[in-house]
């Protein structure tokens, strides 16, 4: 009944192919060594090798799983999408949507990924594990059913929840994103939906330019079912702490979920390159300690945390420890190298007044 800690190496093999984000290759535009996708398996990779260093790895339940198979994978993607990828995957990679290059095998890879995600929730609602991990890459919270985008192939979660519904049709769950990018992914499959509830915590504007407003509630029998706070850059620890006091733990609990699963991003990080928030190490634990908590009272515990962004190499890894310290209650300990220099530069008190204030106007806004 320990954590669950789902991981397979080659996922970390997962490759963006010659790609430089949005510059061309060529000229005066020098190839990176990683290939150029800022999602690189390093963060991955170091947070693993940090956890055996310390001795956390011992403490968990580590696991591997078989590759989503198609008609699991069809429960949320479309016939037509996953020939398009195979095909491609198998001619030497690509890519589909916006900013998701693969390389050969791109697909399986991208299927052994949603099949750790699939196992670690089927392993907390058969009693296996207490609560799990998926260390899943790539990611998938950024993924809609026939267009991937923003690093993400599969909808990892999606595709999770819908297994785990095909033998459990009335199974309620609320998906928490604090991955700093607004998860439109998720929202997407779930908008006219009343059995999932979604929530994002995320930078506001920063990607996709054009989704996760407050505003954007569901339509049809998701009305109220999709919840979306768009923070301003600059949030902290804090803030964070507060939106999920304030926020995203009441609407779970109103929604009463039979399990609340996380896609957990480490990059609203102070040292990520792809978002301007200030979080540290401990936000992320402080945030695992309070969901961990709510599941527990409300859902048996049942608990599932799927890794989607955070591109710091550096600092991923103790992001990313904290959380599993958390979540296991393991005493083995990674002190954050930077938790001094990352406090003194957390917002100050004019600046956090204002914060909690947009917090409670859009909390106001939501009846909560």
């Amino acid at each position: 009944m320990r954590t669950g800690f789902y991981f397979d190496e080659r996922t970390l093999w997962h490759a963006g192919g010659n790609y430089a984000f949005t510059l061309p290759l060529g000229g005066l535009v020098q190839p990176l060594a990683a290939g150029g996708l800022p999602e690189s398996p390093e963060t991955k990779r170091r947070l693993k090798n940090l956890m055996d260093v310390t001795g956390l790895t011992s403490d968990l339940s580590v696991c591997s799983a078989p590759e989503a198979t198609r008609v699991q994978l069809l429960r949320v993607h479309p016939e037509k999408y996953l020939n398009e990828f195979k095909e491609m995957s198998d001619n030497g990679g690509g890519e589909l949507g916006r900013r998701t290059p693969f390389a050969a095998g791109g697909y399986e890879l991208a299927a052994l990924s949603a099949g750790l995600t699939i196992a670690a929730v089927e392993s907390v609602l058969d009693g296996t594990h207490t609560n799990a991990y998926a260390l899943s890459r790539p990611p998938g919270h950024h993924a809609l059913p026939d267009f991937p985008n923003g690093f993400c192939l599969f909808a990892n979660i999606a595709l999770a929840i819908e297994t785990a519904k095909a033998t459990r049709p009335d199974l309620k769950v609320a998906v928490l994103d604090w991955d700093v990018h607004h998860g439109n992914g998720t929202e997407g499959i779930y908008y006219d939906r009343a059995d999932v509830l979604t929530i994002s915590i995320h930078q506001e504007g920063n990607y996709p330019l054009d989704t996760g407003a407050l505003a954007n509630r569901g339509t049809g029998a998701g009305v109220g079912f999709n919840i979306n706070l768009p923070l301003p850059a600059g949030a902290g620890h804090t803030a964070y702490l507060y939106a999920m006091e304030r926020v995203a733990m009441p609407a779970i609990e109103a929604f009463a979920p039979d399990m609340i699963i996380v896609a957990c991003g480490y990059d609203a990080s102070a040292i990520d390159p792809l978002a301007r928030m200030l979080a540290t190490a401990d936000t992320f634990r402080q945030m695992t300690m309070q969901i961990k908590a709510l599941a527990e009272k409300i859902c048996s515990g049942k608990l599932v945390l799927a890794h989607e962004g955070g591109y710091s190499e550096v600092y991923v890894p103790f992001c990313g420890h904290a959380t599993l310290e958390a979540l296991s209650g393991s005493d083995k300990t990674a002190p954050d190298p930077m938790a001094h220099a990352f406090n003194i530069r957390q917002p100050g008190p004019r600046f956090d007044a204002f914060l909690r204030a947009e917090i409670d106007h859009m909390a106001q806004e939501l009846g909560l």
